[in-house]
């Protein structure tokens, strides 16, 4: 590539990957620093020796962005809940439609999801090359709807700190959510673990291109906490479009649930691209 030329878009995402990897490793680092400052200064109070603290207050505070104004439902979601992502890997929004010039019908793709669930992410990461290039290329469309119930399975509530994170995405920078999904799903902590902070899950939204102080103040304030609280219970108790959701992931296309038996079954790329091939021909 000469200087001037534009970096291919698969060349911007080798160099997200490579920066996310070494600010993941940067914060890693700056966690174990913080947690030492919160030691310390509890330390210190409880032994009424005031300074110093409020230093660390003031490294805190500094960090704090605005909450953003927002509605009750984030905005650009389907009626179902979910961010639709078509050609070019970009976002459904009131204002555009990304789809294949051709008029032949493509495969819609829909996946319940919730970023604590192991089988999720079991599922996603073999995946996620062969979804994004049919998306990217227009071969398919792709419609990620989160929810939250796993909270219990991590002991930092990250099931629904990172479901709100993607609800930020999907309000203020949507064209990024497919990208801030597989993020997501590929820095899945393990069960009765803690899970990125808020500061890590922005860290990744920067990794994603959606780095805003409205997108940073939407995670830190919880913005869409009870939207998220609300449309879990509604999707687990109500059928969907005549699909009940039990668990997740839950996994449609063109309205077909997808199934497997095994273990193998759901990590084979080849496997589910076959059932993508009969329900379309369906």
């Amino acid at each position: 590539m000469t200087s001037n030329q534009k970096p291919t878009r698969s060349e911007q995402r080798e160099e997200a990957r490579a920066r996310a990897k070494a600010q993941r490793e940067l914060n890693a680092k700056k966690e174990k620093r913080t947690k030492l400052l919160v030691q310390l200064s509890v330390v210190v109070v409880a032994l009424g020796i005031v300074g110093g603290v409020g230093a660390v207050i003031a490294i805190d505070s500094a960090n704090q962005a605005d909450a953003p104004v927002v509605g009750e439902i984030p905005a650009n979601l389907t009626a179902l809940g979910g961010l639709k992502v078509g050609i070019g890997l970009q976002a459904f929004t009131l204002d555009k439609t990304p789809t294949p010039d051709s008029t032949d019908p493509i495969p819609e793709i829909v996946m319940y999801v919730d970023y604590q669930c192991p089988v999720c992410q079991a599922f996603d990461v073999p995946n996620e090359a062969q979804l994004r290039s049919w998306v990217d290329t227009g071969v398919a469309t792709l419609e990620i709807r989160p929810i939250s119930f796993l909270d219990r399975a991590s002991l930092n509530a990250y099931s629904s700190r990172a479901t709100n994170a993607s609800m930020c995405i999907a309000n203020f920078e949507p064209d990024s959510f497919f990208d801030y999904h597989g993020i997501l799903m590929n820095n899945q902590p393990a069960e009765q673990t803690e899970g990125a902070t808020d500061d890590e899950l922005f860290a990744f939204a920067q990794d994603a291109g959606a780095g805003t102080e409205e997108v940073k103040g939407c995670i830190q304030a919880k913005s869409f906490g009870d939207y998220i609280e609300q449309h879990t219970q509604k999707v687990l108790n109500n059928p969907q479009d005549g699909i009940s959701v039990s668990g997740t992931p839950t996994i449609l296309v063109n309205g077909k649930q997808y199934t497997w038996a095994t273990g193998e079954e759901l990590v084979s790329p080849e496997n589910f691209a076959q059932f993508v091939q009969s329900a379309s021909a369906e």
